[in-house]
Formats: structure tokens, sequence, C-alpha cells
């Protein structure tokens, strides 16, 4: 077994890991209860599931240009991925929509601005 080989089925493994984490947060859209705890399933999953994909790729395809792209793909991923998700659930937030009855404390609300001053 080369070294080509083992980075060929590490990669692999890798791409597989990534499209499990994706399967998995696209079960979560349809059975997790509420807005907030589907933005976190979404926003986590996404941000390691495509991270995990494009490092399978790079170790299949190994380059000094496709180490640099892999590298600014995976922090704008893990980035956007994260604040997208917060920001969807923020502004669920601001628009009252309602959690889960399994959430028990609401942190936001000790931040949210009182209706009489505005």
């Amino acid at each position: 077994m080369t070294l080509t080989d083992f980075a060929d089925i590490l990669g692999l493994v890798f791409i597989f890991l990534g499209i499990a984490t994706i399967v998995i947060s696209a079960i979560g859209l349809f059975k997790l209860p509420d807005l907030y705890l589907r933005a976190s399933a979404v926003g986590t999953s996404a941000g390691l599931g495509v991270a995990s994909i494009v490092f399978g790729a790079l170790l299949m395809d190994f380059s000094g240009l496709n180490l640099i792209k892999a590298i600014i793909a995976i922090i704008a991923q893990l980035l956007t991925s994260a604040v997208g998700s917060m920001a969807i659930a923020r502004a669920g937030y601001l628009n009252n929509a309602l959690p889960a009855a399994i959430t028990h404390i609401d942190e936001l609300a000790m931040t949210r601005r009182s209706e009489s001053r505005s």
C-alpha cells in the first residue's frame, strides 16, 4: 500500500463522514421541535460536514494550490454556517417564534428591550 492509496482511503472516509453528518442534520430538520434547535443542528452540521468533505477531497487530490483553496473554503464555511444559523435563530426570536416546551431557560429575554422604551 502506497502513501497515495492511504491518502485516497482516508479522503473517502472524510467524505463519507461529511455526507453522514449532513444527512443526520437533514433528519434533524424534520425531527427537532422548533426553529432554534433546527437552526443549531443545521448550522453545526453544515459547517462540519462541508469542511469534512472539502478535507477529504483535498486528501484525494493534494497539491499546494488545492491546500490553499481548501483552507480558505473550510474557514469560510465554518464562519458563515455558524453566523448564518445564529442570525436565523435571532431573527426568529425577534419575530416572536415560540420555542419548544423543552426549552426551560430564555436567556435572550434578559437582553430584550422593553416595549415601552421603543
